[in-house]
């Protein structure tokens, strides 16, 4: 007797089929085409856009780390804004900057990815994980800019943390999802930049984060075509390896998607476009095997695009975590931007 309905769904789980994966005889682009539109359907895109994007500058200074730092706020959709720090490297070439979008996972906020500390507990996720990304970034020479996302920091989180479980279940109400709502915003914000800083190469914006902000990464690279490359970290897995085997945050869950896609597909949609994968050997979320088994699947989607040379996997020795001195070689490797390509 099993009383438990966990059991039931995860033999249906293991028993997926995933309809939407490339079959060898479709052709590629247009397999990327149909899965993209599905995908676009299953997160409860697209939204409704604001009338006004409502674009302001809040304000401009000196950063602490030998940038500009620029804090601005801009319509998402109607009733609801967006607020962004951007930095610009100090001394900053005459041409164009490529542009690195840094997503925070569940933390206190995308103070985080900004190098500032706030809360207690924050210094240590800053240096003990490697996730000040934006002051990684700007000290690359690179612009960055941090979002924050819904129901972390300023978008209703908490001095103890993200708060993502209620405005997750109001998405659903309302035949959303939290995690395309946070695309949504992603792909906004690329509006909004490309249209109001005529510094950034709109030819080079790239998106990286941990954990929930690898896992945006993700999704919005498979949506949004006008990102160059992505970086996620410690969220690529397959999908019944993590978040089914265990509670994960109820912003990770998409209603279906196990039965037509697993995270080897939606790297797919990504190719052949630069990805590096990021992972740790010990991280007990995100499994490693899984990781493993997930990016045969990926390489195979960049070998059919032509482009194999295009995704790496980088597996850092630790757990949960981003690991900036293993990454970083790979994502200058594969886009070329620290070598002035983008000119």
């Amino acid at each position: 007797m099993s009383l438990d309905p966990r059991v039931r769904h995860m033999a249906l789980m293991e028993q997926s089929r995933f309809t939407m994966r490339r079959q060898p005889e479709e052709d590629f682009g247009d397999w990327q085409d149909r899965a993209r539109d599905r995908l676009t359907a299953l997160l409860g895109l697209p939204m409704e856009r604001a009338e006004e994007e409502n674009f302001r500058i809040e304000w401009t200074k000196q950063g602490e780390h030998g940038c500009t730092e620029i804090r601005f706020l801009f319509a998402s959709e109607p009733g609801v804004d967006t607020v962004c720090h951007l930095l610009l490297p100090e001394n900053a070439p005459e041409k164009k900057l490529p542009l690195v979008i840094c997503l925070q996972g569940h933390s206190k906020g995308m103070h985080i990815s900004l190098g500032r500390s706030i809360y207690e507990g924050d210094e240590e996720k800053i240096t003990g994980g490697d996730r000040d990304f934006a002051r990684q970034i700007a000290a690359r020479g690179h612009a960055a800019l941090a979002i924050e996302q819904r129901g972390f920091g300023e978008r209703g989180g908490t001095p103890e943390g993200p708060a993502c479980l209620h405005p997750a279940l109001q998405a659903l109400l309302l035949g959303h999802t939290l995690i395309g709502e946070r695309c949504w915003d992603i792909s906004r914000a690329i509006d909004t930049v490309t249209a109001h800083f005529p510094m950034i190469d709109p030819r080079c914006i790239a998106v990286m984060g941990n954990s929930g902000g690898g896992t945006a990464a993700i999704y919005a690279a498979a949506l949004d075509t006008r990102i160059a490359a992505a970086m996620p970290s410690c969220a690529f897995c397959g999908f019944a390896a993590s978040i089914g085997v265990r509670r994960h945050c109820a912003c990770n869950y998409i209603p279906g998607i196990i039965r037509e896609f697993d995270m080897g597909d939606l790297a797919g949609l990504i190719a052949p476009r630069p990805l590096i994968v990021v992972n740790g050997q010990d991280d007990a979320i995100f499994p490693l095997h899984s990781a493993l088994e997930q990016m045969e699947i990926a390489r195979t989607y960049y070998q059919e695009a032509g482009a194999p040379q295009n995704i790496d996997h980088v597996i850092g020795p630790e757990g949960h975590r981003f690991y900036a001195a293993l990454a970083w070689p790979a994502f200058d490797r594969l886009t070329g931007w620290r070598q002035g390509e983008n000119e």
